[in-house]
C-alpha cells in the first residue's frame, strides 16, 4: 500500500493506494479532515490509517518549508519528521515534499483534460516549467529540466517583495505599507486574503461604492463567513463595481507574478497554474487580463509570448504528486 497526502493548514488530503501487478494504482480508501481539528499530525493518522495495514512507501505534500526532511506546517501546530514516521509506520521509503512541490510532481501526471491553455499564442518547447499556485497562500515552485526528466524544486518565492507596475497598483503599495510597514509580500495580495486587501484598497480610493452584500473587516473572523470568498463570487459574476475591479486587479498581479516567475527560472517549457482560487476566477484568466500582465515584462515580451499558461481544473494535484514521487 501507498500512502499519499496533501497536508495544508485548511484541510489534509489522505489516500490509500494499492499497486495491481500490471501497475495501476488503485485508490483502497481516501478522506479528507479538517487540519485544525487535531493537535498532532498522529491523531490524523490514527483516525486514517485501517489497523494492521503494511505500507510500501508513504509520501506527504505539506504546506510549509521542508529542511532535512522534518516540517512545521506554516499553519498548524504539527511537526512531521520523515525518520520518526518510518519508525512509527514501519516503512522504509517516506518523504515530506513541500507542497508545491508535491503540485508541481502531480502536473506531470494530470491528462490534457484536465489542463485549460490560457496563452494562444503558445509554442511547446523542452525546458524548465515553473508552477505558482494562489489559495490560502502563494506558492511557487519549478520543475527542472535535465534534457532526461524533471525534478521538483520546492520554493518560497510567494513570499518575495511585491512590486508595483504602474499608477494604481504604486497606489497600492502604499496602502499595504501602512499595514505591513516591515515587508509587503506577493503574498498579501496573490491569495485568499488579498481580495479583501484589493476591495478595501478600491473602496478607500473610492473607485465605485461600497457593496452592501460583502460584510465588514471584522467579519473575516466570525465562522462561517468568508468575505474573500464574497468578493470573488460578485466579481467573477459582475454583480457589483468594486468587486469587479477587485478580482480583475487580482488577476493582472497574478499574472504578473506568473511572468516574473518564469523569468527566474528561465521556464521556456511553460507555467502550470494551480491551487484553489485559479478555477474560480477563470472568466479573468481567459479575459486578456491575467496574459497581458504575464507578458509585460518589457525587452523579454517577445519570450513571455511564446510560453505555454496551463491552468489546472484538477484540485487533487499535490496529491497526484506525493502519490507517484517514488516513480521518478
Amino acid at each position: 500500500m501507498i500512502l499519499a497526502g496533501d497536508i495544508g493548514g485548511t484541510k489534509t488530503v489522505l489516500s490509500l493506494f494499492k499497486k495491481e501487478a500490471g501497475g495501476s494504482l488503485v485508490c483502497e480508501r481516501e478522506e479528507t479532515y479538517a487540519s485544525a481539528d487535531f493537535q498532532e499530525f498522529d491523531e490524523l493518522l490514527a483516525a486514517f490509517l485501517p489497523d494492521g495495514v503494511a505500507l510500501s512507501a508513504v509520501c506527504f505534500g505539506v504546506a510549509g518549508p521542508v529542511l532535512d526532511q522534518r516540517c512545521h506546517p506554516t499553519n498548524l501546530p504539527w511537526i512531521l519528521d520523515a525518520e520518526d514516521l518510518k519508525v512509527k509506520l514501519n516503512v522504509a521509503k517516506v518523504r515530506i515534499l513541500n507542497d508545491l512541490e508535491a503540485m508541481a510532481l502531480g502536473m506531470l501526471h494530470l491528462p490534457e483534460k484536465d489542463l485549460l491553455e490560457l496563452n494562444p499564442n503558445a509554442q511547446s518547447h523542452a525546458g524548465n516549467i515553473a508552477v505558482i499556485a494562489a489559495g490560502t497562500g502563494l506558492g511557487e515552485a519549478i520543475l527542472y529540466w535535465d534534457g532526461v526528466k524533471y525534478h521538483p524544486l520546492a520554493t518560497e518565492g510567494g513570499h518575495c517583495d511585491f512590486a508595483a507596475q504602474n499608477t494604481q497598483q504604486d497606489l497600492l503599495l502604499s496602502y499595504m505599507r501602512r499595514k505591513y510597514n516591515d515587508h509587503v509580500s506577493c503574498e498579501r495580495l496573490i491569495s485568499g486574503i488579498g481580495f479583501s486587501h484589493l476591495y478595501d484598497f478600491l473602496r478607500e480610493q473610492q473607485f465605485a461604492p461600497e457593496c452592501p452584500a460583502v460584510p465588514p473587516v471584522n467579519a473575516l473572523y466570525n465562522e462561517g463567513v468568508d468575505r474573500n470568498a464574497i468578493i470573488s463570487r460578485l466579481g467573477v459574476n459582475g454583480e457589483d463595481a468594486l468587486c469587479a475591479e477587485a478580482v480583475r486587479l487580482f488577476a493582472e498581479l497574478y499574472g504578473a507574478e506568473a511572468g516574473n516567475l518564469v523569468l527566474k527560472s528561465f521556464a521556456i517549457g511553460g507555467v502550470y497554474i494551480g491551487g484553489g482560487i485559479g478555477p474560480k476566477i477563470r472568466p479573468l484568466l481567459q479575459n486578456g487580463v491575467f496574459m497581458d500582465a504575464f507578458k509585460a515584462k518589457g525587452r523579454f515580451t517577445a519570450l513571455l509570448d511564446k510560453v505555454p499558461v496551463k491552468l489546472s481544473l484538477n484540485p487533487k494535484t499535490p496529491l497526484l504528486g506525493a502519490l507517484h514521487y517514488f516513480d521518478v
